[in-house]
């Protein structure tokens, strides 16, 4: 059974953005590690995993933050300065990150900013540009990061603190923000909600769409001998 890395929203969700509680034990079951690869903040994949009862193997803000339970280490990519700098010249521009005054999004987001998808995209991706920063639209949110750092660079280091390889893992998604983590996996697979762009990356697009293709995506992968 191969090493798992998974997505969460548009791939253990259902279409409202609700985790479908038939993932639970799925993930739970299954006998291989199992890394939770989102570009959500820490406290997202930290609390599932948590609630799962599995270790705690993340990979946050798009390969930015890295924790694996055994390693009991944080390993952090990306340029947290760049960032800010961005976002600090995007809101003097008069724009906003769209979440409200009390920024629930990114609260506790430390390589990375998440930007509401309502907001104007042109003069972020050009200030981005000019900051040496890249932009990145997830489906949920406008990421800004640091061009080197997505989730093939956050399931690098997870692997390696796993003592494994990342092509030894198989990976499902949904998303842009996964194509690059397909590259880099053994077998990939995008669930049939997927856009283009992962689909396009994924070995596999699987018939189901959202927790429906994860699960199909598993049983594909249990087939497997």
């Amino acid at each position: 059974m191969q090493p798992l890395a998974a997505d969460i929203d548009g791939t253990l969700t259902r279409s409202d953005k609700s985790i479908d509680p038939r993932v639970f034990d799925a993930i739970r079951a299954w006998e291989a590690p199992v890394v939770i690869a989102t570009g959500k903040s820490f406290p997202y994949p930290v609390g599932l995993c948590e609630f799962l009862g599995v270790p705690l193997n993340v990979i946050a803000e798009n390969g930015g933050a890295v924790y694996i339970e055994d390693a009991d280490e944080v390993v952090y990519n990306g340029d947290p300065e760049g960032t800010k700098a961005v976002v600090a010249e995007y809101v003097e521009a008069g724009h906003s990150l769209g979440w409200g005054e009390v920024d629930m999004v990114n609260r506790w987001r430390e390589t990375e900013v998440a930007i509401a998808r309502d907001q104007p995209l042109e003069p972020l991706e050009r200030i981005a540009a000019e900051h040496g920063m890249d932009v990145v639209d997830t489906g949920y949110a406008y990421h800004v990061k640091a061009p080197e750092v997505d989730k093939a660079t956050g399931l690098e280091t997870a692997a390696r603190l796993l003592d494994l390889y990342p092509e030894e893992f198989a990976a499902v998604g949904d998303s842009e923000n996964d194509a690059e983590m397909f590259e880099v996996t053994g077998r990939s697979f995008a669930v049939a909600n997927a856009d283009e762009t992962a689909k396009a990356a994924a070995d596999e697009t699987t018939e189901a769409s959202f927790a429906d293709g994860f699960l199909e995506a598993l049983e594909r992968l249990s087939r497997e001998p």
